[in-house]
């Protein structure tokens, strides 16, 4: 791709400032990759300088040039830098655009489904990626956990990758026969732009609330970034939202796609929910469509339709309609639909058993108050002894956040007969930005004591999962929750089970990590 054609992409010449040195011929210089981190430039490479929230990506210019880049994406020009810069207002929008470009706009070859919520889009994500995969269909996810497609499965750093490595994926995709992409979409990768250029066919928006405020200033910004996914969705998409929620109800009319609707408590939608029965725990329910529905030649009569699932929890009945209608819209006939959600088996780290033996040990994301609440809800369902509580400081969520997340958490614990709460720091497993900081650790302890909730709270992870283990005895349920700083809590908690076992017991005790993509503590320690 010649730098002239890159200029191009992100508008005419004459709105593009350019270094003055630049020369007429540089513009037919052939730019062989791109790339945003000095340390992975190679020769030919056009080099993006991204302002980030830790550091500066134009500090790394010079070392980038030094490696063989030969252009550069600025907004601020550098002097004494002998390549051409080009600068422009936001070098995330250019690059989005340019990496769809560049890898010949890969998207537009596949049908891409992008899920937004606060919670629940990987289980949704993961549900429709099963009922599309049963179908024999070549499928693609992208989200919390991994991208994974044919026999590859990347761990992920990043809820939705930045702009140049997700159109990577979709290149690579393409080229490997996927036909279908399932995608989380997170507030911040709208409002960092990194799916910008991205063609999307279906979209969703299941629910909000509270989370992420302090990184967005305010819960209207947090909404408004949100929910770009349905208010910019192409006029020939379907934008599938939900009654019960009053803000994904609110975007009925804001959207240019074509809305598919769906509630538990309102019936008035293309899609209900009734005869919902959860005495189990694992939710059995008739899905409704009360008239034929069409959409890009694909038709789903009306009829109904009777789901089991095999994972527990309310929400898990609202993540499968979403999975359901994107199904139904994909082309999937009902009765796969059926079978699919019911031999879906979960998601690592969603409302995880992964030990059932003398007693049982749930592995839970636990992201937000209202995360917390459909968890606590569910065991609250359960028949135990007594439940043991290990929980996971968010880090780098705010005060905000944390305070919300916490009364939710010792709201519950009374109502559990939970009489002492176990946390961590997990300070050396995770990465700087998930660190809990001061004004975090003080607001869990300020909310804890206001709760009369007796808590110890433990630096590292291992030590703290050594002492919750401990206290759990026959018929009793040790909870593992948090987000990152409990990604490697499980594998911990089933290794200190497997110690000094036989062989055959030990891999019996581990077969849960044995697909795991998170909880690899070796990376770490």
């Amino acid at each position: 791709m010649r730098l002239k054609e890159i200029l191009e992409t992100i508008g005419a010449l004459k709105n593009t400032e350019l270094n003055p040195e630049l020369k007429q011929g540089e513009k037919d210089i052939e730019i062989t990759g791109l790339s945003y981190h000095s340390q992975g430039v190679e020769s030919g490479n056009l080099f993006f300088c991204i302002k980030g929230y830790e550091t500066d990506g134009h500090k790394y210019l010079q070392d980038a040039v030094n490696k063989g880049a030969l252009a550069a994406i600025v907004e601020e020009v550098q002097e004494g830098i002998p390549i051409p810069q080009i600068k422009v207002k936001n070098s995330r929008i250019a690059m989005a655009n340019i990496a769809a470009k560049f890898y010949q706009e890969p998207s537009k070859k596949l049908q891409v489904i992008g899920i937004t919520a606060t919670n629940g889009k990987t289980t949704t994500s993961f549900m429709a990626d099963k009922i599309l995969k049963d179908q024999n269909m070549e499928v693609g996810i992208i989200g919390t956990v991994m991208v994974q497609y044919r026999d590859k499965k990347i761990p992920s750093l990043l809820t939705t990758p930045d702009s140049l490595d997700l159109q990577k994926h979709f290149k690579s995709m393409v080229e490997e026969g996927v036909s279908h992409v399932t995608m989380e979409v997170s507030s911040s990768a709208q409002e960092l732009h990194r799916v910008d250029g991205v063609d999307f066919d279906i979209v969703t928006l299941n629910n909000i609330s509270r989370e992420h405020i302090d990184s967005h200033g305010s819960f209207e910004r947090y909404f408004e970034v949100k929910s770009r996914l349905i208010t910019r969705a192409k006029e020939d998409s379907a934008a599938v939202l939900n009654l019960d929620d009053t803000y994904s109800k609110g975007l009925i009319s804001k959207t240019k796609a074509k809305v598919f609707t769906y509630g538990i408590e309102d019936t008035s939608g293309d899609f209900f929910v009734k005869n919902l029965d959860l005495s189990t725990g694992r939710g059995i329910f008739t899905l409704v469509v009360p008239k034929d529905l069409e959409h890009k030649g694909v038709k789903i009569p009306k009829g109904e339709t009777e789901i089991s699932l095999s994972v527990p929890g309310f929400h898990s009945v609202y993540n499968s309609v979403v999975a359901a209608i994107i199904g139904l819209l994909s082309g999937v006939d009902k009765e796969g639909v059926k079978k699919s959600l019911k031999d879906f088996r979960g998601v690592e780290r969603r409302f995880e058993f992964i030990h059932e033996e003398d007693f049982t040990i749930v592995d839970d994301h636990f992201a937000n108050a209202g995360n917390i609440h459909m968890t606590l809800g569910t065991l609250k369902e359960m028949d135990y002894s007594k439940l043991h509580v290990l929980y996971a400081i968010r880090g780098k969520r705010g005060i905000a956040v944390n305070r919300e997340n916490t009364e939710a958490l010792v709201g519950w614990l009374p109502k559990l007969g939970v009489t002492e709460l176990l946390a961590t720091e997990s300070i050396s497993h995770v990465m700087e930005k998930d660190r809990v900081t001061v004004e975090e650790r003080e607001v869990f302890e300020e909310v804890t004591k206001a709760a009369g909730i007796p808590t110890k709270i433990i630096k590292e992870l291992p030590e703290a999962i050594e002492q919750v283990m401990k206290k759990a005895n026959p018929g009793d349920v040790v909870l593992l929750a948090g987000c990152q700083g409990m990604d490697y809590g499980g594998e911990m908690a089933l290794r200190l089970l497997a110690k000094g076992k036989t062989l055959k017991e030990q891999e019996k005790i581990l077969a849960p990590l044995k697909d795991r993509v998170a909880g690899i503590a070796e990376k770490i320690e």
